[in-house]
């Protein structure tokens, strides 16, 4: 099995971490994995916080229900969409579907070089939108997407099969 497959079929979501610092060349080649993601018309309407502070990692894991292991990350990514990048019209909404092949860009490369995470969802539910649009400070027109807490795995994680050859159709459903 190729590299690339491998990564795939073995990344695991990880929800406890070590204490112990990602260094800035890995957390940027993260970020440059990222944005090397396909996006509509090659309009990459995407931003993102990372967030290193210990308060406000913790606040965002007491204030997100589905995101609690973000207090005990060494760092979170949220990821965003620019609303200003979409395309016009009904268009617009493929900024979703871009912010998407981001994190997974972003979830494959952590697994990649050693590292573990976990996607947590935000939109679109509003009150989690809410919390991130304040605690991050997020300008008006910046939607937050997801939430990526991540660091060093606190111990082994083991990927689930997720094959299922009932949800496969040929030609016709």
């Amino acid at each position: 099995m190729n590299d690339a497959i491998q990564t795939i079929m073995t990344r695991p979501s990880v929800r406890a971490f070590l204490d112990k610092p990602v260094p800035e060349e890995t957390v940027e080649r993260l970020l440059r994995a990222a944005m090397a993601a396909p996006s509509a018309k090659n309009s990459r309407p995407w931003a993102f916080v990372l967030i290193r502070d210990r308060a406000e990692l913790e606040k965002l894991g007491a204030a997100l229900p589905n995101a609690k292991m973000t207090a005990t990350a060494p760092l979170a990514v949220a990821i965003c969409g620019v609303l200003d990048k979409t395309l016009p019209g009904e268009a617009r909404e493929y900024w979703i579907q871009d912010g998407a092949a981001a994190t997974e860009n972003f979830l494959l490369a952590v697994h990649a070089l050693g590292l573990g995470a976990v996607w947590t969802g935000v939109h679109p539910i509003s009150e989690r939108i809410a919390i991130l649009k304040e605690t991050l400070r997020l300008p008006d027109g910046v939607e937050p997407f997801c939430l990526i807490p991540f660091g060093w795995p606190a111990g082994p994680v083991d990927a689930k099969d997720k094959w299922d050859p009932a949800a496969v159709h040929t030609d016709v459903w």
